[in-house]
């Protein structure tokens, strides 16, 4: 610890990782490199458990089943105040009252929210961010979201942009060797591989990718559809339907579900053309993985992916939910390697300049202090 370094918890109640989950573990493992004394709360059955690497002893688990969640909410408070905590840093809707009560009780420590999703908030969450001394968007789509909704005063809104390691994926596209993971997934050499990863729910448009899918093989044969994610229904209804989608379509031979993939950047690193087919994205996590990754993006314009592909023109965009133009703009794509190399390329350059992890960590290490500047002032 030093003179400058801050107390700070990170508090989520996910069970599964996604965008928001992701860009807590690498907010978190990153503050800790930077000198910072960092706690989490988390669910015993969460999977950021074995995500946050730095964090070591410093990870308590409670059962955070829901925003009433009395129980939780004393007991984190009784954290906050063991550890002297500065900064509780929320990031999911139904853990803003638990948090809230634990500024309550501990009214020296700074209450921050991220909002990673487009959804509006309800009443009840009117009188929690009352307490919240920044929230924190993660795409300006989101913070006009919650502008529109008047539940703080604007100034009290930031926008912060994911961040990614974006030296972790151009490496990776250095060190990738596409025939090693061929076989390994037992993919033809000379086949074309157009991919997506997304937590398998109808939100994320599984099933339009594989509509457009069943046009693809019809002007390329020779292509594999990769799908990456998992399903976070409780009894897997989701990829259920998905399963029965490609019998349908006659795609068995062509279409591969991975679940949970490891190795994400070698996935982004093997695929011709990555797909991003959601109806709604806040701000597109894996889109930008995929610039950095330099590999050809596709996606629908949802508000996310328009922030990220539209102003340099660095992806194709297309209207979400229609399948012949996301099919089209995906042969277009295979059919011009080069324009799509070039397109790759321009990806990375916009990857490195707006969209780094040690931007992001910069950004919201300032949000911090000045949260904690206005207890001093008080």
């Amino acid at each position: 610890m030093t003179d400058t370094s801050l107390k700070i918890l990170q508090l989520s109640s996910a069970r599964t990782i996604g965008g928001g989950e992701r860009h807590l573990a690498d907010l978190a493992n990153e503050l800790v490199t930077r000198g910072h004394d960092l706690h989490a709360v988390l669910r015993s059955d969460s999977q950021l458990l074995d995500e946050l690497t730095t964090l070591g002893k410093n990870v308590s688990t409670l059962p955070l089943r829901n925003a009433l969640d009395a129980a939780s909410a004393r007991r984190l408070a009784r954290l906050v105040q063991q550890h002297n905590i500065q900064i509780v840093h929320a990031h999911m809707a139904r853990d803003y009252p638990l948090a809230a009560y634990a500024i309550r009780r501990n009214p020296r420590a700074k209450l921050i929210i991220t909002r990673h999703v487009l959804f509006p908030l309800n009443r009840l969450h009117r009188l929690v961010l009352a307490q919240a001394s920044r929230i924190i968007a993660v795409s300006e789509a989101v913070a006009r979201a919650v502008r529109a909704q008047a539940l703080v005063p604007a100034e009290r809104i930031a926008m912060v942009p994911n961040g990614i390691e974006t030296d972790r994926f151009e490496q990776a596209r250095a060190q990738f060797d596409t025939k090693r993971f061929r076989t390994r997934w037992n993919l033809p050499e000379d086949h074309f591989l157009v991919g997506t990863v997304a937590e398998i729910t109808p939100l994320k448009g599984h099933a339009d990718f594989l509509r457009a899918a069943a046009i693809i093989v019809r002007r390329f044969p020779k292509t594999h559809f990769l799908i990456a994610g998992v399903d976070g229904s409780h009894t897997g209804e989701h990829r259920a339907a998905l399963e029965a989608l490609i019998a349908d379509l006659d795609l068995t031979k062509h279409v591969h579900l991975f679940g949970w993939f490891d190795d994400l950047p070698s996935f982004y690193c093997a695929l011709d053309v990555f797909v991003s087919a959601s109806h709604t994205e806040s701000f597109g996590l894996v889109i930008a993985e995929a610039l950095a990754s330099a590999t050809p993006v596709v996606a629908t314009r949802t508000e996310g992916a328009e922030e990220i592909l539209a102003p340099e023109n660095s992806g194709s965009l297309v209207p979400v939910g229609d399948v012949d133009a996301l099919a089209s703009a995906l042969i277009a794509v295979l059919e011009d390697p080069d324009s799509s190399r070039r397109l790759a390329q321009t990806g990375v350059r916009i990857a490195r300049q707006r969209f780094t992890i040690d931007r992001m960590v910069e950004e919201t290490e300032q949000i911090y202090r000045e949260a904690l500047v206005e207890v001093m002032r008080r």
